[in-house]
């Protein structure tokens, strides 16, 4: 009894007349959620049943719609409780572990990306080399690391903020993001100057390296022949359509917290629905009708469903 006297509850005040759309929002995000593991894990199957995906590339593609997928876990099934809830509330301590969660799969998609770039330079440019440079250890290696160095990377920030003495019990938005931080007592000059060499280490560096990557592929097939230039933009420009949208969206997650109460509610809730809607079902769509090998399989797949 005394340990749930202890619990420090945050009222997550972001949601916008909840007690008049709570069915509305149920609906929507349950749609989604659904939709999001059937889109997801439907190309991750294809390319787990078909020998002819089991290279590099597709496999860096399964792991990123498995990491969709954890990160929509993560936030759907908190959410569609707090809609039928009378009230929006969290424990202190289930809040950090979503945003372990939300930041650690975040980081590791921009090292999932990251990967995928490599691999998409060493086949363009080096495609001589790729057999001995891509090998299933060198792939098994930067899968472990993209969620292992994120996981302990948002693990810290997650062991500073637990110490922390927390006034304010209300939290700006309806899942726990880096508005966290403004939850504290007093701000921590540790906890900011690790926030920024995290968002570097997690996001910028990986973000510079893919830059780098794809300038040098498009610097390399535009001298080459015509058929190294198809085989770039192919494969390329999926990858390329998904960093775009997960590097804008983490844009927005990144100011939002700067910002304050200068940004309305309606449009900070909006923004937020995108985050966690939009890119977990961008994903699978981009790839299944992008990438011609799982586009093939999808479609065939999807004729021997209508002839069932």
């Amino acid at each position: 009894m005394d340990n749930e006297l202890n619990v420090t509850y945050v009222t997550l005040g972001g949601h916008v007349e909840v007690h008049k759309y709570r069915y509305l929002y149920f609906l929507i995000i349950f749609t989604a959620y659904i939709l999001i593991i059937c889109f997801n894990f439907t190309i991750v199957c294809l390319i787990c049943f078909h020998k002819n995906l089991h290279e590099p590339m597709y496999i860096f593609i399964a792991a990123l719609l498995i990491n969709s997928v954890l990160f929509s876990t993560a936030i759907h099934p908190k959410l569609l409780i707090d809609f039928l809830s009378e009230k929006q509330i969290i424990s202190y301590s289930a809040c950090l572990f979503q945003f372990f969660l939300f930041y650690g799969l975040s980081g590791s998609e921009f090292l999932l990306l990251a990967a995928m770039a490599y691999d998409r330079y060493v086949s363009i440019c080096k495609p001589l080399q790729y057999p001995t440079i891509m090998t299933k250890t060198t792939v098994s290696i930067f899968l472990v690391l993209a969620w292992l160095v994120s996981a302990c990377q948002t693990a810290v920030a997650v062991i500073l903020s637990a110490d922390m003495k927390v006034c304010n019990l209300t939290l700006k938005g309806i899942l726990c993001n880096n508005s966290i931080y403004n939850l504290h007592c007093v701000s921590s000059r540790t906890l900011s100057i690790f926030g920024v060499i995290a968002v570097i280490n997690a996001a910028l560096l990986p973000l510079l390296f893919i830059l780098f990557t794809y300038t040098r592929i498009l610097i390399i097939s535009y001298r080459s022949c015509r058929d190294v230039r198809k085989k770039a933009a192919q494969t390329c420009l999926p990858h390329l359509l998904v960093l775009i949208s997960f590097s804008g969206l983490c844009t927005y997650d990144i100011i939002i917290v700067r910002l304050g109460s200068d940004f309305p509610k309606t449009a900070r809730l909006i923004m937020t629905l995108q985050v966690i809607l939009y890119h977990p079902l961008f994903n699978p769509i981009i790839y299944g009708l992008k990438m011609k090998e799982i586009s093939k399989h999808l479609k065939r797949l999807i004729c021997q469903a209508r002839v069932m």
